[in-house]
């Protein structure tokens, strides 16, 4: 059965930072696009950045743009969210997504994915 787990989330002081991670099983991950998103209390939920397929090329959210890193490993079969300078507004639960329908690029909109896991939490707080 395909799924993903994230891990990774916790409390860091403003500044800091953290490296979440989406660990796939029963599929190949590098094979399809993913999704990292994020929902704060009493907001929508926030595309963080993604993944193509193809050519492993990463797209992000203006919120993260130079602060947050997306990669993946094919060895671990798992994508990475590196971030940086966090500040308390990048406090939510993060989680990863996945479109299982074929197409080379990715995006950083919710309604593009097919599954999610069940997210980690990041609290930056002094």
């Amino acid at each position: 059965q395909a799924q993903v787990e994230e891990s990774g989330g916790g409390l860091v002081q403003p500044g800091g930072s953290l490296r979440l991670s989406c660990a796939a099983s029963g599929f190949t991950l590098a094979n399809y696009a993913v999704g990292w998103f994020r929902q704060a209390p009493g907001k929508l939920r926030e595309g963080v950045s993604c993944i193509s397929p193809r050519d492993g090329s990463t797209n992000y959210g203006d919120a993260v743009r130079g602060r947050f890193t997306m990669s993946r490993d094919s060895a671990t079969n798992t994508a990475y969210l590196e971030m940086n300078n966090l500040k308390p507004e990048d406090t939510a639960v993060y989680d990863c997504a996945i479109r299982i329908r074929q197409d080379p690029g990715c995006s950083v909109t919710t309604d593009y994915y097919d599954f999610w896991g069940k997210g980690t939490r990041v609290t930056v707080s002094s």
